[in-house]
């Protein structure tokens, strides 16, 4: 048996970003690792980690059994103490134990990917003691691992792949997240539309509706007379959205029009990623 078609685009996003992730870190020299990316208190070194320790928990290899230091600042909740142990245990790693490490973890990745022949809605372990399908799994952890290529990227001055396939799932994946920041997050007004104009590498134009109950649906018809649209880069797009970089900053980024204190507060509560 093979992967299931509707997994099999999760995983060549995985395989497209992790290739890249590889080719980007292999020739760094020891101080490179140590650059700082857009995650505050994150490294190459750090991110390269956590990307190795998503594919170990994707294997179903056990958590490392370690003890965090009491002075990381950026940690402050149970979700991220629970992504920084995977990230702190190899805090002191050498280049070569990081490139050797990313390497046969996706040797054993692809490896399970060949064989894998479970249904799209089969049950697997999720962060923290969680529960998803098997789907809901790939679909993230292609998501992320695009998202933490990007990271590296823009760490080492070597942007690209803003429309592999990764890119397209990460498209869908924040897409997802709109109606939700719009109707409950800006608490935008009932029986309203927003429209967002998004352009670049990734192109597409929606629109969230808010119903008279308060719910939002995004649709793909552009709506006439919308009480907000803001029309930015797909790169902006993205880094507001996974809390990458403040609206302050990307301010020059953005075309605002229609109710500027709408469209502040969804800009406000544009961060959908933990």
């Amino acid at each position: 048996m093979s992967l299931h078609p509707t997994l099999q685009s999760y995983a060549d996003a995985w395989t497209h970003s992790i290739e890249a992730i590889t080719e980007l870190v292999q020739p760094l020299v020891e101080g490179e690792w140590n650059r700082r990316t857009p995650l505050p208190g994150w490294s190459v070194r750090d991110i390269v980690s956590h990307v190795i320790g998503m594919d170990c928990e994707m294997l179903g290899d056990p958590r490392p059994i370690h003890t965090l230091p009491r002075d990381l600042y950026h940690v402050t909740n149970d979700a991220q103490r629970y992504t920084e142990m995977q990230v702190d245990v190899r805090r002191h790693h050498t280049s070569p134990e990081m490139t050797s490490e990313l390497e046969y973890t996706v040797i054993r990745r692809n490896r399970q990917l060949r064989n894998e022949s479970r249904e799209p809605g089969t049950k697997v372990r999720g962060p923290l003691g969680t529960e998803l399908t098997l789907e809901e799994s790939m679909r993230s952890h292609a998501f992320n691992v695009w998202v933490h290529e990007q990271d590296l990227r823009a760490a080492l001055g070597r942007p690209g792949n803003l429309d592999s396939p990764g890119a397209h799932i990460a498209r869908d994946v924040l897409l997802a997240e709109l109606p939700g920041v719009v109707a409950q997050g800006a608490g935008a007004p009932r029986s309203s539309a927003i429209v967002f104009d998004v352009h670049g590498p990734v192109e597409f134009l929606r629109t969230v509706r808010v119903d008279i109950q308060g719910r939002g649906t995004l649709e793909t018809a552009p709506a006439l007379g919308p009480a907000a649209m803001l029309t930015l880069d797909w790169e902006t797009y993205v880094r507001l959205a996974c809390g990458r970089v403040t609206r302050e900053a990307a301010a020059d980024r953005v075309k605002a029009e229609g109710d500027p204190d709408l469209a502040e507060a969804i800009l406000r509560n544009f961060t959908v990623t933990q």
